[in-house]
């Protein structure tokens, strides 16, 4: 990524003119201040793009193994209950494939530009930040509300099976899923209806939400909303996987598990409940501080209480959006790790090291005994 100096109307000094030159006469600058046009001055040389072409690639390859994984599992597991949730982990890693393939192309295309012509003023908002602004919001939401309603349906199909088995089918899953992407398309579109507005975010390679800078209330509305529906999404899903696993936990413990059948659903629903819950602590630890810091940086801003913290809330940023962009990556592999197959081999390790502890234990207590005892008849001889 660049790193910049940004002046703009924002809150900084306008940039020094000529001794020839006058606001209002020259035109130029003063319409490039007027307009919001960002001049950047370079602090550093840019950094390599090795590692973002390496993070990027890491992630396709993990989407494709993990689609690849479910594919299959659907394939083989149509008719049964599990059949939803694995259609909805479908979705999820595809829209996961998609949000690190875009927008990740279009921050390395704006990289590329930047390193190639050097500093350049860029207007605040133009074509391929609103695009990229909107793919941000749209990827970024659409995992969240995914998770939400996969810890939702497995939570009613753990807690009352056959209610889910009348309610949820392959038809009403597939209209649950258009609805969250028709959701979270809606929600990305609002600025351009006025509702918030995408800038370009310090260091000036990626875009989102205004959150500092000239913001108004519809900036904090937005931002308001996104960083809401987020945390919300996360919330229910903490709720109803500790529901699920609750139940679960129970379950084993009063041992209505008597059938064959019932333990093979069981431990589908292990599985499950274990996927679900790496999904939502990646998702709390990825997503959870840009949702916070955006809503820290545009309250600060648009009560104009920022002052010289502007600098520090721009690299908080900055590092909110990097973990974001990892959520996409870690994500396949809690469906390539957390599977049964891989569950049960782990299971079995721990299970012979446990017992290979005790069995080395009872061997040397028997044998610490007899020698004692060898001791003893010893000192009475």
């Amino acid at each position: 990524m660049l790193a910049m100096q940004h002046y703009n109307s924002s809150g900084l000094a306008a940039p020094n003119l000529l001794p020839n030159q006058t606001w209002g006469v020259e035109g130029e600058p003063a319409m490039a201040w007027r307009a919001n046009i960002t001049t950047e001055r370079p602090m550093s040389p840019p950094s390599n793009p090795t590692a973002a072409g390496l993070s990027m690639t890491l992630g396709i390859l993990s989407n494709i193994v993990a689609l690849v994984i479910l594919a299959k599992a659907y394939a083989r597991l149509r008719r049964r209950s599990k059949a939803t949730f694995l259609l909805f982990a479908s979705s999820l890693v595809a829209t996961d494939f998609a949000g690190h393939v875009i927008p990740g192309a279009l921050v390395l295309r704006l990289y590329s530009a930047g390193a190639a012509t050097g500093p350049l003023a860029r207007a605040a908002t133009d074509a391929p930040c609103q695009f990229l602004g909107g793919s941000m919001v749209f990827f970024g939401l659409c995992p969240l509300f995914l998770g939400c309603a996969m810890a939702a349906e497995r939570c009613l199909g753990v807690t009352q099976p056959l209610l889910h088995a009348s309610l949820v089918t392959t038809a009403r899953t597939k209209m649950a899923l258009a609805l969250i992407w028709l959701l979270a398309l809606c929600v990305a579109f609002l600025p351009f209806f006025r509702l918030g507005a995408y800038t370009y975010q310090y260091p000036w390679t990626w875009c989102f939400i205004r959150v500092l800078g000239e913001t108004q209330e519809t900036d904090v509305a937005f931002v308001m909303l996104f960083s809401g529906l987020g945390l919300a999404s996360l919330t229910v899903a903490l709720v109803c996987n500790t529901i699920s696993g609750v139940t679960l936990v129970l379950a084993r413990l009063r041992k209505k598990c008597k059938t064959c059948y019932r333990r093979s659903a069981k431990s589908h629903d292990i599985e499950m409940v274990a996927q679900l819950v790496g999904i939502m602590i990646t998702s709390c630890i990825c997503w959870s501080p840009l949702l916070i810091f955006g809503l820290m940086s545009v309250t600060r801003s648009y009560s104009g209480s920022i002052g010289s913290d502007q600098d520090t809330y721009r690299k908080l940023m900055v590092m909110g959006v990097r973990l974001a962009s990892w959520n996409q990556i870690l994500d396949p592999w809690v469906y390539i790790l957390l599977r049964r197959a891989v569950l049960r081999k782990i299971y079995r390790i721990t299970k012979s090291r446990a017992s290979f502890k005790n069995s080395t234990f009872r061997h040397w207590d028997i044998s610490s005994f007899q020698n004692s005892e060898k001791i003893n008849t010893v000192n009475r001889i």
